[in-house]
């Protein structure tokens, strides 16, 4: 069974979805026949490559509000992830554009790192504060879950998998996703946002009895009255 999230790595819900869906896949009893695969996914595209700004005041006049109502709500989210066993600082964040993050993401997917790109780069950029935006930063991080340091820099250098990335994005919106984190599973069953993770449990089971279906053989002879002595 095959579960896609789309997911930013500067989305604050997306790494409390990910928390969550671990602790759905937990509770799963078949969770070492799971695959998740990271799909790309960007909250602000509009953001020129290289470019980086502090995110409090970027939100508070992106949405209208002071800096204090955008501060309280940033409180507000860091709480919620405080449950789920994260150290937020929303307020000291930095916003870039997240392009070449999710290109890292797929070159260490092709070497079975996708996973820990994918935690490394939430985690940095949510709890330590480090960049996720420039290439020398995004290549240390790569070094840091086992990926070559010469292939992640090429790979950066020449854009090899922007167009993987792109096509992530254009699946979502094909897929009606308007926001993340979008859990995918089987190309079935979908849910948006950071659900909690007895509803992502609740989709995975569903998902699985519907690709599992139980298969009820005849009765054995002398079980014809629908009970059998032992």
């Amino acid at each position: 069974m095959q579960v896609e999230v789309w997911s930013d790595v500067v989305c604050p819900w997306c790494y409390i979805g990910k928390r969550k869906l671990e602790t759905a896949l937990s509770r799963f009893p078949h969770a070492d026949q799971v695959e998740v695969v990271w799909r790309s996914f960007q909250l602000d595209p509009t953001i020129p490559e290289g470019h980086t700004e502090p995110t409090l005041p970027a939100l508070a006049a992106k949405y209208g509000s002071t800096v204090e109502q955008m501060a309280g709500q940033m409180k507000r989210v860091e709480d919620i992830a405080a449950g789920e066993g994260l150290d937020y600082h929303l307020a000291d964040g930095v916003s870039g554009n997240t392009l070449r993050a999710h290109e890292l993401i797929h070159l260490a997917a092709e070497r079975g790192l996708g996973g820990a790109m994918k935690e490394r780069l939430l985690h940095a950029h949510f709890e330590e504060q480090r960049s996720v935006f420039d290439v020398d930063s995004l290549v240390a991080l790569a070094v840091e879950v086992g990926v070559d340091e010469a292939e992640a820099r090429a790979a950066l250098a020449d854009r090899r998998f922007l167009p993987a990335v792109r096509e992530d994005i254009d699946t979502a919106r094909a897929l009606g996703a308007t926001g993340v984190p979008f859990f995918v599973v089987d190309r079935t069953y979908g849910a948006a946002g950071a659900q909690p993770a007895e509803t992502l449990l609740q989709l995975l089971e569903r998902a699985w009895s519907d690709s599992h279906p139980l298969v009820t053989v005849p009765a054995a002879e002398g079980c014809d009255d629908g009970s059998c002595a032992v």
